[in-house]
């Protein structure tokens, strides 16, 4: 068997293994049993990217979620009646917690009951089997796998599974959901749920997807990194009207989805993985209205704050790229630290759909040279400690120089980046000794080498006296003359 904990925990990013780890101490401390669940252990199993963590609890996760946020954890949305909390946990990392329940129908297509469970009937009453898998947290049985709608196996042969006949019936969301998956993961529909499905279209289920539902299938879509053949799927079956008839007259936006979609490989090239859900929902209703989009999204359940984040975001985004283009970010380190403090998912419609050249220059500069040159600098720091300058406010008032330096173009070589540093601290090369006593030793042998015979002895100091001509040479001693080169005669000398 997979050891799954091992796999989880080494694709895992830092912020989500720290969050993980809290989650597991909490709810060791309460005496609630923990289990990793649904999207996460899916998406683990298949290779995909583990955007969010789901947890899911044997009891109420509202006091764990209490003890997260005051260690720093956002709460982004909580339903008290289901006791379900999504989460923003320290290190921008995404996720939820839920208590394991039991849906209980009193007849199909009926509103369900809710009862609190284990999480074994948990995962009996989800939608799909790939959706139905387990990882237990626990101290006793960390890293046990837990499948008992065996949807491993249909992970193995690319299947999406219903779990049972009443699927479609009882919550019709699924079939925005299921197309979704299969959209998503390049499955296809298991058989009898193919037919259960073409089933719940006859029957005219999907125009019984209530506005709430349909707007967290939105909200999803624009979540993934993919969504074009998501929402050509939803056309293809005529089911995005069920979101909205504007949207399914109009079509979403492909050509905006394409350029953003280009600009997130482009930022995971660069090492930066930001949430785009905002901008990728404002390019899905790209074709409507400012006043249409805000009335779909507050029609779908969209709260207030969520549709002042997807629908002003145009506006937002063109204040930056006025800043960028103004004087207060002329000098490259002004513009540095202004393009710092603005959210990367401006930055990413700014890259999409701007067309001014000098903004997105900025913005090219600051992602492909200006981060990578801020994240060597702990090799300046270094360097400035070994000349010998101590820690303390000047100290980085030196380094926050020499970077804004670097992003001139300066420094790039070790030689240039201690001269550089030199010069800013105030730190002079102190004189190499070993080259002093190579020119002292230089300046004794001269003063002791011997005078050739026949020639007057100079004083040490004095330089070495210039020849005085032919006069010189001919009253010099035959051994120091020069011998001519003898005349050739019929090959003999």
């Amino acid at each position: 068997m997979p050891d799954y904990m091992f796999l989880l925990e080494s694709r895992l990013l830092p912020e989500q293994r720290a969050a993980m780890l809290r989650v597991q101490e909490l709810a060791a401390a309460m005496g609630c049993n923990v289990y990793l669940t649904g999207g996460t252990v899916r998406d683990l199993i298949t290779g995909a990217t583990l955007r969010d963590l789901d947890f899911t609890v044997e009891g109420n996760p509202l006091k764990i979620a209490r003890e997260l946020e005051k260690g720093g954890a956002k709460i982004v949305h909580e339903d008290e009646r289901m006791r379900h909390v999504e989460l923003l946990f320290a290190g921008d990392c995404e996720g939820s917690i839920s208590a394991a329940r039991d849906d209980y129908y009193v007849r199909p297509g009926t509103r369900p009951e809710y009862r609190w469970s284990t999480i074994m009937e948990d995962l009996r009453r989800r939608d799909f089997s790939l959706n139905a898998i387990a990882i237990s947290l626990n101290p006793a049985s960390r890293g046990l796998l837990l499948d008992p709608a065996n949807g491993l196996s249909d992970i193995e042969r690319g299947e999406i599974r219903a779990l049972t006949i009443h699927s479609f019936t009882n919550q019709p969301v699924r079939l925005l959901r299921a197309l979704r998956y299969a959209a998503r993961m390049g499955f296809k529909l298991e058989p009898r749920t193919q037919e259960w499905f073409a089933l719940a279209l006859e029957r005219d289920l999907q125009h019984s997807i209530t506005p709430e539902d349909a707007g967290e299938e939105l909200r999803a879509a624009a979540r993934e990194e993919r969504p074009t053949p998501i929402l050509k799927a939803w056309e293809a079956h005529g089911i995005l009207e069920t979101i909205h008839a504007q949207l399914a007259k109009r079509h979403p936006d492909y050509e905006a989805i394409a350029r953003l979609s280009r600009v997130r490989e482009d930022l995971f090239n660069a090492g930066l993985r930001p949430r785009l859900a905002n901008p990728m929902l404002l390019a899905i209703l790209g074709r409507l209205k400012s006043r249409e989009q805000h009335a779909l999204l507050a029609k779908v359940g969209f709260r207030q704050a969520e549709i002042a984040a997807s629908v002003g975001l145009e506006a937002t985004a063109l204040r930056v790229q006025k800043e960028l283009g103004g004087r207060k970010c002329n000098a490259p380190v002004d513009a540095y630290h202004f393009l710092e403090k603005v959210p990367f998912e401006q930055i990413a419609y700014l890259m999409a759909e701007s067309s001014n050249s000098k903004a997105l220059s900025k913005i090219r500069a600051y992602l492909q040279k200006w981060r990578p040159l801020r994240a060597a600098l702990p090799a300046a720091v270094a360097e400035l400690e070994g000349i010998g300058m101590a820690r303390g406010p000047q100290f980085d008032a030196v380094i926050e120089q020499f970077f804004a330096l670097q992003l001139t173009g300066r420094g790039k070589t070790p030689e240039d980046r201690i001269k550089i540093l030199r010069k800013l601290s105030g730190i002079k090369e102190a004189p190499k000794k070993e080259e002093k006593r190579k020119k002292i030793g230089k300046a004794l042998e001269k003063s002791h080498a011997p005078v050739p015979a026949g020639k007057p002895a100079a004083k040490a100091a004095a330089p070495p006296a210039k020849p005085a001509g032919k006069s010189a040479a001919k009253n010099a001693p035959a051994t120091a003359r020069k011998p001519k080169a003898a005349k050739k005669h019929g090959g003999r000398k």
